[in-house]
């Protein structure tokens, strides 16, 4: 019966509200007061990541209840389907296979019948081959010139991955090529980039699973006008223009060479395809044996998730810390503050990995939920939010729950910069859950002050609330290893997350409509036309857009 069951109908569901109402008359720091090992018990450590979730308000009694609703949710059973290659997208009759592109070569990962391994492994070797001709200058332009500059054509998974990974891994890069990314549709991106560069030694990595998304052909078609305006045969295109793809024909016809054609599966998502041949930038930036590496990390985290006891799973822990902030405490939000400037653009992927993928009000039987599901991702690097909005994490009426990430030894080690960076980032914790009241700030002013009087009116704008949930996340160093098993870790969260929600983490149906109107506009642009068959607002914008254009 309780399989059955909606989430929120659940046994569990109705003991884990009972929690919540009783532990909001208790603060977090009382929590602390009354269990001295709380950091023992609520933080977890695998390899060289720790996660201290202590500072969330959630006791043993309700974590253990999350732990129940995950396994009457068949949390594991879930968990199992995944990794025997099974249709969990059900909505695109697909598996979810990810975690085999970063299986070693000797373990089977099979789906659909098959093993994927030995294919899986001969494309990464045929990354390692293409690579090292470039690095090497095996490899040339059509003029015979070394290349050096590679640009990335690609949008969503095919470049929050790759760029995210080249800048998080900054300190290894090879610097055998300049490496460039390009994803929006506005042409001052692909115009910039192209400014300056020699068409001799430029290569272009077009990444398009299907080799049909708008933003991506388009600028490939106008980066191949450009090539050929002064490389001048179609021939050349073969030498200049790589392609990752499932569709070989399309990609052969836009002029690429079927040897320069790297394969994507279609069991691998968008936004989980940094470890496919998707990945061929990162390799070129930093070297076949760290983007290696990279994949040892995920994988590592893979076997953490799948072998683990919930309540000393990493991924798991998260999932149902967030479970408890968006469902039982009504966060709509979570800001993720990694204190760490190389990885500044992690807030970004994980905003599109998160909300993507769990930003759905429909089950996985097509009812309506009746509870709420993925929340709102953003953030950006400490200690610059700290003078942006941070004043709103203190003091606004509205809670956020926070991830705080952080590496403790830098690959910059500048005087004593790493140890006042992580003093911010454990101020703020510590901040964010202690609060400060009235009497604490009035306790500390002198009548004897000249400006006694001041201070007291000005006494209750030096409050905080206090209560705000983090958890914090230090990884000894940034390598590409912990890079690697940091990234897969939030995917099994968000995967874990769905699971509960009962909602498919692995379509993204909510883009459709705007894609199919855009497809209809772009029409009614390029031919310059005056519609009528729109709302009266979207009639407006088209008339006065094609006016002002008509001016130039």
């Amino acid at each position: 019966m309780e399989r059955a069951l909606s989430l929120d109908k659940k046994s569990s569901w109705k003991k884990l509200q009972n929690h919540q109402a009783r532990l909001a008359k208790t603060d977090t720091i009382e929590l602390f007061r009354q269990n001295p090992k709380r950091f023992d018990e609520f933080s977890i450590q695998h390899r060289e990541i720790l996660l201290d979730y202590s500072k969330n308000r959630i006791d043993t009694p309700a974590f253990k209840e999350l732990i129940t609703l995950a396994e009457n949710c068949h949390l594991r059973a879930w968990m199992d389907q995944m990794r025997a290659g099974h249709n969990i997208n059900h909505t695109e009759k697909r598996p979810v296979f990810h975690i085999a592109l970063r299986a070693p070569a000797d373990q089977e990962m099979i789906t659909e019948g098959r093993n994927v391994t030995p294919e899986v492994h001969a494309e990464l070797d045929k990354m390692e081959q293409f690579v090292k001709r470039i690095h090497s200058g095996e490899w040339t332009g059509y003029s015979g010139r070394k290349i050096t500059h590679v640009i990335n054509i690609g949008i969503g998974g095919s470049d929050l991955g790759p760029y995210l990974a080249t800048q998080s891994l900054r300190p290894y890069w090879l610097n055998e090529v300049e490496l460039h990314f390009v994803s929006n549709l506005d042409g001052a991106q692909l115009a910039l980039t192209l400014e300056g560069m020699n068409p001799e030694t430029t290569l272009f990595i077009i990444a398009s699973k299907s080799f049909s998304t708008l933003e991506t052909i388009y600028e490939a078609q106008t980066a191949r006008e450009w090539f050929l305006e002064t490389a001048i045969e179609h021939e050349h295109i073969q030498q200049h223009f790589v392609a990752i793809s499932s569709n070989v024909d399309k990609a052969t016809e836009f002029g690429i060479a079927p040897d320069n054609i790297f394969r994507m599966w279609d069991w691998v998502g968008g936004r989980y395809s940094l470890w496919s041949s998707i990945g061929l930038s990162i390799a070129l930036c930093i070297g076949m044996d760290h983007f290696r590496q990279i994949l040892a990390g995920a994988h590592d985290m893979d076997e953490h998730f799948f072998n683990s006891r919930f309540e000393r799973n990493i991924p798991v822990i998260l999932a149902l810390i967030g479970i408890w902030h968006r469902n039982f405490w009504g966060h709509h939000t979570q800001a993720i503050l990694p204190y760490d400037s190389l990885l500044h653009l992690l807030p970004s992927y994980l905003q599109q990995l998160d909300m993507e993928s769990n930003g759905k009000n429909l089950k996985r039987n097509g009812a309506r939920a009746h509870y709420d599901t993925g929340p709102i991702i953003w953030g950006e690097t400490g200690s610059n939010g700290q003078h942006a909005f941070f004043q709103f994490l203190h003091q606004s009426d509205t809670i956020v729950p926070v991830d705080f990430i952080a590496s403790i030894n830098t690959h910059y080690p500048l005087r004593d910069h790493q140890s006042l960076l992580f003093s911010n980032l454990i101020a703020q914790s510590e901040a964010l859950m202690k609060g400060r009241n009235l009497d604490e700030v009035l306790e500390n002013l002198s009548p004897e002050s000249p400006d006694y009087d001041h201070q007291q009116l000005i006494a209750r704008y030096r409050t905080f609330r206090g209560n705000t949930p983090s958890n914090t996340l230090l990884i000894d160093k940034l390598t590409p290893f912990n890079f690697g098993s940091l990234i897969a870790m939030y995917e099994h969260k968000v995967f874990v997350q769905g699971v509960l929600w009962n909602i498919n983490s692995f379509d993204q149906w909510g883009v459709e409509l705007g894609k199919e109107l855009a497809s209809k506009l772009q029409r009614d642009l390029l031919h310059g036309k005056h519609v009528e068959d729109h709302d009266p607002s979207t009639t407006g914008l088209l008339k006065h857009y094609i006016e002002v254009s008509e001016k130039r």
